[in-house]
């Protein structure tokens, strides 16, 4: 996460990327933009704002030597020399455009920014942002021809939400530089952070809480809801959030002890794990620290809604795991063939 109410746009290009895959070509600018104060004052929170609420970070990767990923070298020369800035703009705009092999990658305006007094951590440091616009909304222009206003149709970019956009920190770590990303339009996971940026989760608290709960969320559905049910899946997430607010560590034997009471479900989940590993290419440390705003921010994320075809809707609250085993029971009816929830109360609300 990071705080913006310092931060100032020193240097700001735009280019143009085609799809290498539909033919279609790159456009470069030669000079940066030089805004009017109204634009300046939309465009700097446009940016950032998307990076306020981001919890995890990355690094960059490469399979046999971190100096020759791309944009890691493109970043160091721009910051290690302010005159190259157009330059290298240019070669990260043609690295994007190597990267879009399918029809899927859409062409668009791509946005190469320096940005001074980002803080991070109680640091403060400057950026490089790299944004990719995809997608362009139609708003109204009203004019004045022969004393009388017309309305047009233009085309332009929408100020509610970067479609891609990564922050590249002057910071780093023992990993190296720190890198924020966020991408609104996932139709090709690879394409952005694993082609174009090539960058991984940093070994951190924030990225092993966010791949054990993801673990989590994903054995709840193929799993536990596709073998016991909705309640059996929303009991397990409500027990699993609780499990993470209320420890400081996280020891996989001691939250399958907690969680299951069962030992052919601790089986099943130990099981799962191997899959989803091999799955994600990903190994999932046996003990590790809680991160608590990634668990905040993923509790967010969690549904626990019980929808059946009857046009009923049963809705379980996250924060009482408790409830949903000792007040829902869940049954069979051979009368009419169907099945049924038991609700117990003492007053209605």
């Amino acid at each position: 996460m990071i705080s913006r109410k310092n931060a100032a746009i020193s240097k700001f290009i735009i280019h143009k990327v085609g799809n290498k895959f539909n033919d279609t070509k790159n456009a470069f600018s030669g000079k940066l933009v030089d805004f009017d104060e109204a634009s300046y004052d939309l465009m700097l929170p446009f940016l950032l704002r998307p990076f306020a609420s981001v919890v995890q970070s990355y690094r960059f990767n490469h399979h046999s030597n971190i100096a020759l990923n791309e944009i890691n070298s493109y970043s160091n020369q721009i910051f290690n020399d302010d005159d190259a800035f157009i330059d290298v703009s240019k070669h990260i705009v043609t690295h994007l455009y190597e990267q879009s092999n399918s029809s899927q990658i859409k062409a668009g305006d791509v946005l190469v920014v320096m940005f001074e007094g980002i803080e991070f951590n109680e640091i403060t440091t400057n950026a490089i942002g790299v944004f990719k616009i995809e997608n362009k909304v139609n708003f109204f222009q009203t004019y004045l021809e022969n004393k009388s206003y017309d309305v047009l149709v233009q085309k332009g970019i929408s100020s509610k939400k970067v479609d891609k956009g990564c922050l590249i920190l002057n910071q780093s770590d023992t990993e190296g530089n720190i890198i924020l990303s966020v991408d609104n339009n996932s139709y090709d996971a690879q394409y952005w952070i694993n082609h174009f940026l090539n960058i991984k989760y940093a070994d951190d608290a924030n990225s092993h809480t966010q791949q054990y709960i993801s673990l989590c969320k994903e054995f709840s559905t193929e799993i536990l809801k596709t073998s016991y049910g909705a309640q059996e899946q929303n009991t397990f997430l409500a027990k699993t959030i609780d499990f993470f607010k209320e420890h400081e560590i996280v020891n996989v034997e001691h939250f399958k002890d907690e969680i299951f009471e069962d030992d052919k479900h601790k089986t099943l989940f130990d099981d799962y794990k191997k899959t989803f590993e091999d799955e994600q290419n990903l190994l999932i440390r046996n003990q590790f620290d809680v991160a608590e705003r990634v668990v905040t921010k993923e509790k967010k994320k969690i549904k626990t809604d019980i929808k059946l075809d009857t046009n009923i809707q049963i809705k379980l609250y996250i924060d009482a795991p408790e409830a949903a085993s000792e007040y829902l029971e869940r049954g069979y009816d051979e009368d009419k063939k169907m099945h049924y929830y038991k609700v117990f109360f003492n007053v209605e609300n």
